[in-house]
């Protein structure tokens, strides 16, 4: 086929001589580039199309830094950028080699070949195969099809932006960028919607979108390639629209699978609190969306990122409101306010505390944080008389206390309230019952098991030690407990040793 001699460099080479490995001198380097993982591609611009960018539509908030927050996160944006620049050079490679223009010229002459020998050079010839229903894309994995479809993508959408704006060029990236879009709508048809990860849609999703926008409003072409690029601008914005929407059902398709599952009640409860597998599978999901904003964020290419920003803010609420919703289930109120405390901080850590404010707790947190502490320490607390805590007691001079105590508390009848319902014997009953039973449950964030640990003895020791000292201060009613009490370095030792799980 002629188109297939504009691979060649020499430009006396004919095509009896032209040898099948030189037709492939780009491919064997982009099948190399890993873009693979659902990790979000750059996309590279030329000065001469790039707009001018407020820095203020960056996005500069907690969402783009929890990307960047762990070495996860900032390992992956590193491979993803590796390979988004070796994809940029690998297309600025085929436009000093004249390769585009030479294929650009050939479109323009009518020839049917030019396309397939470029998407064959790019190893995504099967996508002209797609309209005419040939088996090529049966034989692969969409998630595969997808990472060809970005790496291609990629190199396209470079030689367009850098190379010298003319006719032919133009028409040539209208024809190419088309060709390309018809994988859109396939893997968002009824068919394949549910097959290519959400991930992938992402990937797709930012390399459209971003497209649309560097090809929108370019400065100082002719009105022919204006109108071209225009043209393309469209078509992108329309398959970034139509990949939206597949990005929205696929979460909702994900929030449906966890509303049916009948097991809540039961993995909470095996789980003695921890983060649930649900929510971890739901926080995932979340996260491929903030990579996507944090990744995108970095390049002016990208400014309207109000799409990625509510789909993030819609999912954040209704998780938290179904994590509510689903806590109901559980029977033991300890149990229900430790579950939405694990998950809620997990969500919060990472969707809606800034950076300065990791280590807090957000409002909603410390009302989990008090529930739980209502439920399961008050009840051990309120086995220690009230008149422990009154105001300077251990202040006030003895014979002043003892005026503040009714004199009828003093003779028999208190005296064997004393004797048979000792208030230590009845705490150390209730604390043991309650370090039994919380020893085994789990907190698995370090920082909030400590925090938890330090709140609990705070309240515990402290209270306990002021009745000790009450006690010490006062023997008339000392004498009457008759319980051997627990220290309150054996009391320290004991919280320490909660939420190990």
């Amino acid at each position: 086929m002629a188109g297939r001699l504009a691979a060649v460099p020499e430009a006396g080479t004919t095509g009896a001589m032209a040898p099948s490995p030189q037709r492939n001198l780009y491919l064997d380097s982009i099948r190399c580039v890993t873009v693979s993982g659902g990790r979000i591609v750059s996309i590279p611009v030329h000065s001469g199309l790039s707009c001018s960018v407020d820095s203020s539509s960056a996005p500069s908030d907690s969402y783009a830094s929890k990307v960047t927050a762990s070495s996860a996160g900032s390992s992956c944006a590193a491979a993803a950028e590796l390979g988004a620049h070796e994809l940029t050079k690998i297309g600025r490679r085929m436009i000093s080699d004249g390769y585009t223009r030479r294929m650009a010229l050939e479109y323009s002459g009518g020839s049917d070949g030019a396309l397939e020998t470029l998407f064959s050079e790019l190893d995504v010839d099967w996508v002209l195969q797609i309209p005419e229903g040939r088996g090529s894309r049966r034989q692969l994995q969409l998630n595969d099809l997808a990472e060809r479809w970005v790496r291609a993508f990629i190199v396209i959408l470079t030689c367009i932006v850098e190379e010298q704006p003319s006719s032919p060029s133009a028409r040539f990236g209208k024809a190419s960028i088309n060709k390309m879009l018809v994988f859109v709508d396939a893997v968002v048809s009824p068919q394949e919607e549910k097959t290519l990860s959400l991930r992938d849609l992402l990937d797709m999703y930012i390399c459209v979108s971003s497209a649309a926008y560097n090809l929108t409003g370019t400065l100082s072409l002719s009105p022919g390639v204006q109108n071209i690029y225009s043209e393309i601008a469209c078509s992108l914005s329309r398959e970034g629209d139509k990949l939206n929407r597949a990005m929205y059902s696929r979460m909702e398709e994900v929030w449906a699978l966890m509303e049916n599952d009948d097991s809540w009640a039961f993995e909470i409860r095996r789980g003695g609190g921890k983060v649930h597998p649900n929510t971890q599978l739901m926080v995932d999901c979340i996260l491929s969306i903030v990579e996507a904003l944090g990744w995108a964020g970095n390049y002016a290419w990208f400014q309207d990122t109000t799409n990625l920003r509510r789909l993030i803010d819609e999912n954040v609420h209704y998780l938290k409101e179904f994590l509510l919703r689903k806590s109901v289930l559980c029977s033991d109120p300890t149990l229900r306010y430790l579950f939405l405390l694990n998950n809620s901080y997990l969500v919060a850590q990472l969707f809606e505390l800034r950076p300065g404010d990791h280590w807090g707790l957000t409002p909603q947190c410390e009302k989990y944080m008090d529930g739980y502490l209502d439920v399961s320490w008050r009840p051990v607390l309120s086995h220690i008389p009230q008149m422990a805590f009154m105001e300077g007691y251990q202040d006030v001079p003895r014979g002043h206390v003892m005026f503040c105590i009714p004199k009828t508390f003093l003779h028999t009848p208190f005296q064997r309230l004393m004797k048979t319902t000792s208030p230590l014997a009845k705490f150390d009953s209730a604390f043991w019952k309650a370090y039994q039973a919380q020893k085994f449950l789990k907190v698995p964030d370090p920082w909030l098991r400590s925090v938890l640990r330090e709140t609990i003895t705070k309240r515990i020791i402290s209270r306990y030690r002021d009745y000790l000292a009450y006690l010490k201060n006062h023997p008339e009613l000392e004498k009457h407990v008759s319980h051997r009490c627990s220290s309150t370095n054996q009391l320290k030792e004991m919280l320490g040793e909660l939420f190990e799980g």
